[in-house]
């Protein structure tokens, strides 16, 4: 089938892609810059500029990446907007696209899968998530509400939407483990704060499977928790990653040094939520890699 992809140059994405060419599918990326994605996606992919620009090429499937790293910078008022802007604005281009195939009568995609975050549900503290937990209103749910509710504006035009409420994602290359790993490999990492915040997390190999399941699956839609079935706190995860690097983990990070380097931002390393794919596994998903020992393990070698 054709799978038209947003992010599809990112560290996800391109994993993605690479798993879809191999199966058979044909690959429709979005990117600003196609002719300087073109050596990180596989050969044949049909790269362009917009998501409107496919409306003669329309997708069976949709895969929907795209948005700017919300742990980038300081969340000033601009950064916020930006942060928003860039998952709300390429959202609504891909229900725009299925209201333009719509009103031509061209063939509708079945399914769109669209990136969400664990900031939906903001801080937590430590009990336990599904997807049914009223979320803690704070701007980190208010992006991911806004960035979910304008994908599900698809079902108006008869797609089925699944949401999926991304944790930290891990893999070697990328991903929430390059910031980490220079300090931990020279025995400079420790827990942040008081280290008892949850920190759900996801191996990439694992939230591409949940893709691909998605994508296979016709019975299911809504919101879907992606990360692992055994969450585990900072202090958990700081003491796992020193232990497989054989380093010692020594130099805790103070929440009033988080704070006043990162200002309201430091509440993505000083909150959190005990996170479980409650409703993957209950449609059958197999996790390869369900705890954090078995992911970094073969992260790290």
């Amino acid at each position: 089938m054709r799978v038209l992809i947003t992010g599809g140059s990112g560290f996800v994405g391109q994993r993605l892609c690479r798993r879809l060419k191999e199966a058979g599918h044909r690959l429709l990326v979005v990117s600003r810059e196609p002719e300087q994605v073109r050596d990180r996606l596989p050969e044949g992919s049909d790269i362009r500029r917009s998501v409107l620009d496919f409306v003669d090429t329309p997708p069976d499937a949709i895969v929907n990446l795209a948005g700017e790293s919300i742990a980038a910078r300081r969340w000033s008022d601009d950064q916020k907007k930006r942060l928003i802007d860039s998952r709300v604005n390429i959202t609504g281009d891909l229900v725009m696209l299925c209201e333009q195939l719509q009103a031509s009568q061209g063939r509708m995609p079945r399914l769109m899968v669209s990136a969400s975050a664990m900031g939906y549900y903001g801080d937590q503290g430590d009990r336990e998530v599904t997807e049914q937990t009223p979320p803690h209103d704070e701007f980190a749910h208010r992006l991911c509400k806004r960035w979910e509710d304008t994908a599900r504006e698809a079902a108006d035009f008869g797609v089925r939407v699944a949401l999926l409420r991304i944790g930290l994602v891990l893999d070697a290359g990328g991903g929430s483990l390059q910031k980490m790993l220079p300090p931990f490999k020279l025995g400079l990492g420790g827990r942040f704060g008081d280290g008892k915040q949850f920190m759900p997390w996801i191996h990439r190999e694992d939230l591409v499977g949940a893709i691909l399941f998605l994508l296979e699956r016709d019975d299911l839609e809504g919101p879907f928790n992606a990360s692992a079935p055994h969450p585990v706190t900072n202090a958990e995860f700081t003491r796992t990653l020193a232990k497989q690097l054989g380093r010692p983990a020594l130099m805790p990070v103070p929440a009033i040094a988080l704070e006043t380097a990162f200002g309201e931002m430091s509440r993505l390393l000083l909150t959190g939520a005990d996170m479980r794919p409650t409703r993957l596994l209950e449609a059958g998903f197999e996790f390869r890699f369900p705890t954090l020992e078995k992911a970094l393990s073969d992260i790290l070698g």
